[in-house]
């Protein structure tokens, strides 16, 4: 991080003495703020559904302050349920916009966590170099301060999204009923966000505008869809499993895994390794294209915003999903009646299990990206490589979707339905957002 901000402050200074204020719209400062939140998501420990609401927000307010003077770009506003117009900058005044972004971006971000400092100390260093760079007084604070009026104004739009109220409504109830969920090892926590279908959607016109078609239905008879299914999962573990940990199907579910709370037991001694969400897996992908077409700071933040806002209405159908069918776990059915020492190769999320969070999400945010950067847009992922993992490279969006949906069956907390329909679900939510979402006055945008 130091080294990248010597570069940039010995390369801004002669630009921005010869174009303005404007010529400080590098987006390595965009991508370490994102960079910044998400490291304190991880530290934090949020939920996949809970960080996805952080995500989403940040980057709205960093969208309605980027696309000031970009005529290529149109305001969220009277796009998103329940937002309105975001206040406008003063005319005939000039403002730093990728400056205001960041402090709307911020702001709204430690808002939102619990590790404010973290993020204060950040902000700190950030506007600091903007200031070194030779940016005027009276444009620094000007934009300075239109960012926080963008934030203020997204954080009391955020307020009303029935979040607060959820965090007081009832925990899931365990029943006798065989077919539905229950806790599962090694913590046997309580279901996550029970009530999630109850937060605002932001294109979606509602939780259930994409649900998908009800599992197979519950039955122990083997002849039965759902037995199958069972077995299939269990059998594909064995098979996986047969010379160790070294198939690739197993690559394939720790790339994926995105579990941002795994228990550790030795012995006596229990401990967390903390990793990022499913969405902030999708988020880093975002990261990747942006640098891979050397996309400025305008595309840059459209890009995490559009990835963004499908992750979050994402989560929101996928959660309706969940705790309307409620159904159980392979590891559960299997410990009781196939295997009672097997263990899945993945941890299993403490939630019921259809549909599928990663492949609803992954769908959705594949097909938010693929709208931005084409079809066949290949790429090395190396998302995960801060958690020991390696890199892996996939021909498009839609193939990183369809791996993250299959990893679910390889990891061995997913059935076969759960993914199928799961990824089907989150693309047509994608699509639905592409089409509805006008982000864009003119598609000449996606050569700039």
């Amino acid at each position: 991080w130091d080294d990248a901000l010597d570069e940039i402050e010995t390369r801004w200074k002669a630009i921005i003495d010869e174009h303005g204020p404007q010529a400080a719209a590098n987006p390595a400062f965009f991508h370490q703020s994102m960079k910044k939140l998400t490291d304190v998501i991880v530290h934090d420990i949020f939920s996949p559904p809970v960080a996805s609401r952080i995500y989403v927000y940040p980057s709205i307010a960093a969208y309605e302050c980027a696309i000031q003077g970009e005529p290529n770009y149109k305001s969220l506003s009277g796009q998103l349920n329940d937002f309105g117009n975001i206040p406008q900058p003063l005319a005939d005044e000039e403002y730093c916009y990728p400056l205001a972004s960041i402090r709307a971006f911020l702001t709204v971000g430690k808002t939102l966590i619990f590790s404010e400092p973290k993020i204060e100390a950040f902000e700190e260093a950030v506007f600091g170099e903007f200031e070194a760079i030779g940016m005027p007084k009276a444009v620094y604070e000007r934009s300075i301060a239109y960012g926080e009026a963008v934030a203020q104004h997204i954080l009391a739009w955020a307020d009303k999204d029935n979040y607060k109220e959820t965090r007081t409504f009832p925990k899931y109830s365990i029943t006798d009923d065989p077919a539905l969920w229950q806790p599962t090892p090694p913590d046997y926590m309580d279901g996550i966000e029970p009530h999630w279908n109850k937060i605002r959607t932001l294109v979606i016109d509602s939780a259930a505008q994409f649900k998908p078609v009800p599992p197979p239905p519950f039955s122990m008879e083997e002849t039965s869809d759902f037995y199958k299914e069972l077995k299939e999962v269990y059998n594909i573990s064995q098979e996986i499993t047969a010379n160790g940990d070294t198939s690739e199907e197993i690559a394939i579910a720790k790339f994926w895994d995105c579990n941002p709370y795994v228990s550790v037991n030795r012995g006596h001694l229990m401990f967390a390794t903390k990793k990022i969400t499913p969405g902030a897996h999708w988020i880093g992908i975002c990261k990747i294209a942006c640098k891979k077409t050397e996309a400025n700071v305008a595309k840059t933040i459209f890009a995490y915003t559009k990835t963004a806002i499908a992750i979050s209405d994402a989560f929101i159908s996928c959660w309706d999903e969940k705790y309307r069918s409620n159904l159980i776990r392979p590891e559960t059915l299997i410990n009781e009646h196939i295997d009672e020492e097997w263990k899945p190769i993945l941890q299993t999320p403490p939630f019921p299990e259809y549909t599928s969070g990663h492949s609803v999400v992954s769908g959705a945010a594949s097909e938010a990206l693929t709208s931005i950067f084409g079809e066949d847009f290949a790429f090395d992922d190396d998302t995960e490589e801060r958690y020991g993992l390696g890199i892996r490279s996939f021909p498009s969006f839609k193939a990183a979707a369809d791996e993250a949906a299959i990893s679910r069956m390889y990891g061995g907390f997913h059935y076969r339905a759960a993914v199928e329909i799961g990824v089907k679900q989150g693309r047509d939510l994608g699509s639905f957002i592409n089409n509805n979402l006008q982000m864009k006055n003119t598609e000449k945008l996606a050569s700039n």
